[in-house]
């Protein structure tokens, strides 16, 4: 077996894998609610015609995450490859030039759909990989394991974190490929290598309701937000510095390598605010309000109010030390916390509560893996485009192999442009998608092939 003869069988196999992809696209598998088992059924249909060991595991209404395994050797390199089932809902259907569940394919060079990038053509390769390795009977030296989960657009705790805790902890992997989408348009294919936390927390203001033709006998709440919004940036000042994983110019130094020279990175890197403002949050805390509730009717002074604030951390950020200073903030306003409260009293007040906590994670020596460099020679020989290596600015399940030390060595690479991901119109073009499914089962070829 030859490395030509694999691009040789995924080339000429093309219109089965595509198909196979069409399928999981027309799958509702929405979250919410989940509905992940209607996917997994599908793809342990596929892996069992490959006769690849699998099971799936169900909860919930309707609800299951899925592992594979190429062979029972678990005593050399095991590699994981991982990718969530579930997609965000939609949204507004009216909105789609074609039905998110079609899967409708144009001009033969892109699939639209939901969760086409994020991230069902990602998994799809995986599972494409697995089979190929199997089918061909390529002599390796370790094991691939498939994690095919749940979850992951909303926590990660009943998809991947069960997967580590529960099913795969005995195993002591190797190496970790998450496939979630890892294009930046206009820029080539990057390797993503850490990406900043996410926590969500809602403020709620309490204060007095009564008629708005007596609006000095109440507490307007909106108007209690409105002044701890005003104050909002000074979180800023109040929270210690800490020093990101890369500095711009670290960071522009990995993008350059995908330029044919420093001039002209420099030109693109000038003639673009979006990508200067791209690397900008990788090394700075970012916060956006992104939800406002208030009011009952419009001649009655609202008496709550709420807001949710969307925080991106980097690996240092502490989520007490941002609480803390939210606390301070509201207390700078005038007014106090539910548990500051004396005597009982609770008229006018604010409380908070965490809706989300994912903490940013990093791997740390990714410069010294050779595994890691073999992964990049083969991105670089199949796109044909020099990858650059980067960071994510969103959160991934990444978090729970790092952090947890299960296996800090864990990468994202996949197909798909990250910023359709959530998109309306989301779409995947069919020659990136082929491309993975070479790119993981060469990986896994020249990494455990017996000589």
């Amino acid at each position: 077996m030859t490395e030509q003869s694999i691009i040789d069988y995924i080339d000429n196999n093309k219109k089965e894998f595509i198909n196979f992809l069409t399928k999981l696209i027309q799958t509702d598998s929405y979250n919410p609610p989940g509905n992940e088992l209607n996917l997994a059924i599908i793809i342990k249909k596929f892996l069992d015609d490959a006769n690849i060991k699998n099971e799936i595991f169900k909860f919930g209404n309707n609800r299951a995450n899925l592992i594979a395994y190429l062979n029972n050797n678990f005593d050399s390199k095991n590699i994981i490859y991982n990718g969530h089932m579930d997609v965000v809902p939609p949204g507004n259907i009216k909105e789609w030039k074609y039905d998110p569940l079609s899967g409708e394919i144009k001009r033969n060079k892109y699939i639209y759909g939901r969760g086409t990038s994020d991230m069902k053509s990602g998994l799809a390769a995986m599972i494409i990989s697995l089979k190929i390795l199997k089918v061909l009977d390529i002599n390796l030296d370790g094991n691939l394991i498939l994690h095919s989960v749940a979850d992951e657009e909303t926590t990660g705790d009943e998809g991947t974190k069960w997967m580590i805790n529960t099913i795969s902890g005995n195993i002591n992997p190797h190496f970790t490929v998450i496939g979630e989408p890892t294009s930046f348009s206009p820029l080539p294919k990057s390797i993503i290598l850490g990406e900043r936390g996410h926590l969500q927390i809602r403020i709620i203001a309490n204060g007095i309701s009564s008629h708005s033709s007596f609006p000095d006998m109440g507490k307007n709440a909106i108007y209690m937000i409105n002044e701890f919004i005003n104050k909002l940036d000074k979180i800023d000042h109040y929270i210690p510095k800490v020093n990101p994983p890369m500095t711009i110019e670290e960071l522009k130094q990995l993008i350059m390598v995908s330029f044919p020279n420093k001039e002209g990175f420099t030109k693109f890197y000038n003639e673009q605010p979006l990508i200067q403002n791209f690397l900008k949050v990788f090394t700075e805390l970012t916060k956006s309000v992104t939800i406002i509730k208030g009011g009952i009717k419009d001649n009655v002074i609202p008496d709550i109010c709420e807001i949710i604030i969307d925080f991106r951390l980097l690996p240092s950020h502490n989520k007490e030390e941002i609480i803390a200073a939210i606390k301070r903030i509201i207390n700078e306003c005038g007014y106090k916390l539910k548990d500051q409260l004396e005597d009982g009293k609770k008229d006018i007040y604010f409380e908070y509560d965490v809706l989300l906590d994912k903490e940013a994670s990093y791997w740390n020596n990714w410069k010294d893996s050779k595994e890691l460099a073999l992964f990049y020679k083969i991105v670089d020989k199949i796109y044909t485009k020099k990858p650059f290596y980067f960071l994510f600015p969103a959160c991934s399940d990444a978090i729970y192999y790092r952090n947890s030390k299960y296996c800090t060595n864990t990468i994202l690479f996949g197909p798909g442009n990250a910023s359709l991901a959530h998109a309306n119109n989301e779409i995947i073009e069919i020659n990136d998608f082929i491309n993975s499914i070479k790119v993981y089962t060469l990986f896994i070829y020249h990494l455990l092939k017996i000589e």
